[in-house]
Formats: C-alpha cells, structure tokens, sequence
C-alpha cells in the first residue's frame, strides 16, 4: 500500500517502499547519492535536514541483519567504517548514533546520525533521537541550513570517491 512522505526540502512523494524508490533513482535524494554500490546506496535522509545525517541502505529488499549475505557483510561494515571515518576526518563530527530497527516500513537500512551541540538540550541519550530529528524537520528547513547540509553531502561524496571493494 502507498505511503505519503513530506522530503525535508519540501517535496511530498507517495511511494510503496522508499527506499526502494530511492536505492532505485526513482526519487533522488536531497543532494543526490553521497555513495553507491552493487548492494548499497548512501544518502543524506530525505526527511531530516542535519548535516553529515547518512542512511546506508542496501540496495536488495529485505529487513533484517541475518539476511545479509557474506559478501553483504563485509562491504556493510567496511562502509560503515569509511563513512564514520570521513564523518570525522572532513566534517568534524565527533559523535554519531547508529540507529538501525527491523520493524520499518522500508527495508534495510542504517542511520548514522550525527551529534552536533545543539542536540543536547533534547538529552544525552538514544531517546533524545526522536526528538532532535523532529526539531531538525520542524524547524531547519531554511535556506542557510540547506546549503550546509548539500554542502556536508558534497564533501562526503567527494571522501568516498575513490572507495570501492579494491579499498577494502
């Protein structure tokens, strides 16, 4: 069944699976795709305007870790690895929350969510999460903000250029 979905640069989009739709090119993410393989796709969230915010999506559908194959496997956690590195060494971002759930109404995905200062007055913990993605959607939507997210996509892209399953 289709679900409506508000994009945080304003676009509202009816799709079965989102992100089929956008591991497909069916809808580009905000900024475009910051990487891409044979099984994954990285993007910026299409519904959360925060600097240096990445889901990591694999490209097959399914939902849950122990479905990965071996090849899967490896190519996820290397990605992760060089995506947090990047996260670090060119945007700075000292702390990150993983969010990943098997209960979603798209497939398998991982958050990688940063935590910048602001973030704090929501609290220290996972369940602050909620909270700061929704300020984030609610309130960071503007003009400057966005050139700071497209800017962070762009220096992400540009870090993982040269990844590829020869770097791993």
């Amino acid at each position: 069944m289709p679900r409506h979905i508000l994009l945080a640069d304003g676009r509202s989009i009816e799709v079965e699976c989102l992100s089929c739709a956008l591991t497909s090119g069916l809808i580009t993410p905000t900024g475009g795709t910051i990487y891409e393989s044979t099984n994954f796709h990285a993007h910026q969230d299409v519904a959360y305007p925060i600097k240096g915010l990445v889901i990591l999506a694999s490209k097959r559908h399914f939902y849950s870790m122990d479905e990965l194959t071996n090849e899967e496997q490896i190519e996820y956690i290397s990605l992760i690895h060089k995506i947090r590195k990047e996260q670090r060494k060119l945007l700075g971002i000292d702390k990150v929350y993983y969010f990943y759930n098997e209960d979603t109404t798209h497939h398998f995905h991982l958050w990688m969510v940063p935590r910048y200062e602001w973030m704090y007055q929501f609290g220290n913990s996972v369940e602050s999460l909620r909270p700061v993605l929704l300020h984030a959607r609610n309130n960071m939507n503007d003009e400057e903000n966005m050139k700071r997210v497209i800017e962070g996509i762009e220096i992400l892209r540009n870090g993982l250029r040269d990844f590829s399953s020869k770097s791993r």
